[in-house]
């Protein structure tokens, strides 16, 4: 779209040649087994390449450690947490914006940046905290939270014969 093409610079002519998803799914499945999917703003990622799996038949499921959230575990007094904020505050020089390879390139920096401010043992403790799985009643489906949006709401308990057992809100569904 034309948004997109504004916000990245990609076009359409850039990516004419690019293969298509499905032709390169299985190497990809193949190669992201058993890693951790990082990214910032990871559950907007993932949700593609979920997605994209799923359009093919494949499960995809892996551990995702979000940078938006370790800046906020890191530095919960900042005001943004952005990836262009994170660039000017910690110095990084940056090739290009909304590239894959530069992206991930900007967080490696942040990365050392970070192990250089709070030390591996912080970082660690952060990243730690972030990766502990949910813990859901044994009856519901792990993947259950993977499905839940990060924004606040409300939700509803309901029995087996769909009686209200308990209704509240959350700040983080």
């Amino acid at each position: 779209s034309a948004f997109i093409t504004d916000l990245t610079g990609i076009d359409d002519a850039m990516v004419a040649n690019a293969p298509e998803f499905s032709g390169i799914a299985a190497a990809l499945h193949e190669r992201l087994r058993g890693k951790c999917f990082i990214a910032h703003n990871a559950r907007f990622d993932y949700g593609f390449l979920k997605a994209e799996f799923a359009r093919l038949g494949m499960e995809f499921r892996a551990t995702v450690l979000c940078t938006v959230k370790l800046s906020r575990r890191l530095s919960p007094k900042a005001p943004r947490h952005n990836l262009d904020t994170l660039i000017e505050r910690h110095g990084i020089t940056v090739d290009s914006r909304h590239r894959a390879l530069a992206d991930a390139r900007v967080l490696w920096h942040l990365w050392q940046a970070w192990q250089k401010e709070f030390g591996s043992e912080g970082l660690g403790s952060a990243v730690s905290s972030l990766l502990r799985p949910a813990t859901l009643p044994d009856s519901l489906d792990p993947a259950l939270a993977e499905e839940l949006p990060e924004c606040a709401g409300a939700y509803a308990l309901l029995d087996d014969a769909g009686n209200m057992l308990k209704i509240g809100r959350a700040t983080n569904m």
